[in-house]
């Protein structure tokens, strides 16, 4: 494991299989260290709620204090990793768990689509043409989704992460790359037909992370 990300395991996953801690976690990463009053008012809790499921990220190893920012009492908390990593190995030994953090994960993902077609009228002309929501609609098999999985995230790989550490251009902005590979596995009875032969790459809106994620994301 990197010192940039932490691979779940049964224990860690039950520490961050909660949808308040995946979006106090994404919070932090995203935004940078607060306390918990700040993590209220940014995510819309009771003080008393962020106060408590901070110490649970904490005993998890998810956050760590960050005393030089502290003020008397005033306890300041900071993201241990920027990318959480969920396997298969792990799902497997805990399903309910691994189901109740991506169900967390799944929902942030939405909130941070919401959030961008909120803001979507105010992005200047450049950045436009390079933003999109689009799906294809493929049909593979477990190799050949394997190197599909594969291939993007090496991709993704190739990009400037966003994070304070590292340089970027005057004219770079955070842009979120979200990753979704949702096989459907046919019942007996189906004759394997989507209903729609595909929503295409041209899914473009106009057009356009984190926290936590599956597989290797951010």
């Amino acid at each position: 494991m990197s010192e940039d990300r932490i691979r779940l395991d049964p224990r860690s996953l039950r520490g961050i299989a909660h949808p308040l801690r995946v979006r106090m976690l994404g919070a932090l990463r995203e935004h940078g260290p607060a306390t918990a009053t700040g993590l209220a008012e940014r995510l819309g809790q009771s003080t008393g709620a962020t106060s408590y499921h901070l110490r649970q990220l904490a005993t998890y190893g998810f956050v760590v204090e960050d005393p030089e920012r502290g003020v008397g009492r005033e306890r300041w908390w900071r993201a241990a990793h920027q990318t959480t990593t969920l396997d298969s190995e792990t799902i497997t030994r805990a399903p309910a768990d691994a189901e109740t953090y991506v169900r967390a994960v799944a929902a942030a993902y939405a909130d941070q689509v919401e959030r961008w077609l909120g803001e979507a009228v105010a992005i200047p002309p450049e950045w436009i043409g390079v933003s999109t929501l689009s799906d294809w609609r493929l049909r593979l098999t477990p190799t050949e989704a394997a190197e599909l999985h594969a291939e993007v995230f090496a991709l993704a790989e190739r990009y400037r992460r966003n994070h304070p550490d590292v340089p970027t251009p005057d004219d770079a902005e955070p842009v979120i790359l979200q990753v979704q590979i949702l096989p459907f596995t046919r019942r007996p009875d189906d004759d394997g037909s989507t209903g729609d032969d595909g929503a295409g790459g041209s899914g473009s809106t106009g057009d356009s992370d984190g926290d936590g994620s599956t597989g290797d994301g951010a």
